[in-house]
């Protein structure tokens, strides 16, 4: 059933388009005969770009992993108070975005910042396509602006690292090493109800990973604070671990490709990928040069610009 879904929104997505199409000829042909205004026509013309554009950056979503919810993870950079704003900032704007595309978003591990802001945040982010449109926002996003937590009114550059992964469903085979992993539990932190402070309900979870391919070992660190259930965050603290594994062997994919590939921009973690100057009205990233003077409407999550431009980039060079 759900693959027949899948093919049923593309069906869809044609019939959208042949029917706009096939208006904005008879509106062209109304117009010679005096029938229907210019604007109109322009009206109907609209309408049939917008279909093919956005059936066109949907055919660029084509890796298995594209059509997954993801996990998006936020983390401040060094500068304290400024840069834990930031991160603050970033999170609203990507809770925004999803809110604005009906997608369902859940909080699992936050950790407010010293003064304000936060240090870390990981969200949840679950809809058709949300890992592939929000992949490309892997990376380092920088902010300069005159900061209100100086005194001097100076001007301050600071930085917060944004990390995606897919969200791995059980239709995914994963292999996860039961002898690998520890648990710790904790008290959620926080203000709220009688339980919150009062049972262990949060979670830690330590996986020690042994990358297959070069033999490096590394520790998986995971907090989940979902829910008052110790039970229901162990699974979600599970999940997210399948996620991050299953990451890591696509990134793998991807650089075996790009040897292949010649020219191709690898997708990196600590990459500078955007930069937002408020004093100058600008956000730029810097791998598509793609940019708007529109800042306040990024920070309110109309980031769709960026995401398209980034997508018709990176699916240009996989042709």
């Amino acid at each position: 059933m759900k693959k027949v879904k899948s093919l049923q929104k593309w069906i869809d997505g044609y019939n959208e388009v042949k029917t706009l199409a096939d208006e904005l000829s008879l509106a062209v042909d109304f117009h010679k005969d005096q029938l229907v205004t210019e604007a109109e026509v322009d009206e109907a013309y609209r309408k049939a770009l917008e279909a093919v554009e956005s059936l066109e950056l949907k055919n660029m979503l084509r890796e298995e992993a594209d059509q997954m919810a993801c996990v998006l993870k936020i983390n401040s950079g060094a500068g304290g108070t400024e840069s834990q704003d930031w991160a603050s900032m970033l999170m609203r704007m990507y809770m925004r975005w999803a809110e604005m595309h009906h997608y369902k978003l859940a909080i699992s591990n936050l950790q407010d910042g010293d003064e304000a802001g936060i240090k870390t945040v990981t969200m949840e982010i679950e809809g058709d396509y949300a890992y592939g449109y929000l992949k490309g926002e892997n990376g380092v996003h920088r902010l300069v602006r005159v900061s209100p937590f100086n005194a001097q009114g100076k001007r301050m550059t600071s930085f917060a690292s944004v990390f995606v992964t897919p969200l791995v469903d059980d239709t995914i085979e994963v292999n996860v090493q039961p002898a690998c992993i520890s648990w710790d539990t904790f008290r959620s932190g926080g203000a709220g109800g009688q339980n919150v402070n009062k049972v262990e309900s949060g979670v830690r979870l330590r996986y020690q990973y042994k990358d297959p391919y070069t033999g490096e070992e590394e520790e998986i660190l995971i907090e989940n604070t979902e829910t008052r259930d110790q039970p229901k965050n162990k699974e979600n603290a599970l999940r997210q671990l399948r996620s991050i594994l299953y990451d890591k062997e696509m990134k793998h994919r991807m650089a075996e490709q790009a040897k292949v590939e010649a020219g191709k921009k690898k997708i990196e973690w600590g990459s500078q990928i955007r930069s937002y100057v408020f004093d100058d009205r600008r956000v730029k990233d810097h791998r598509t040069n793609y940019q708007t003077s529109d800042v306040n409407a990024v920070m309110n999550g109309e980031i769709d610009g960026f995401i398209k431009a980034y997508l018709m980039e990176f699916a240009g060079k996989n042709e």
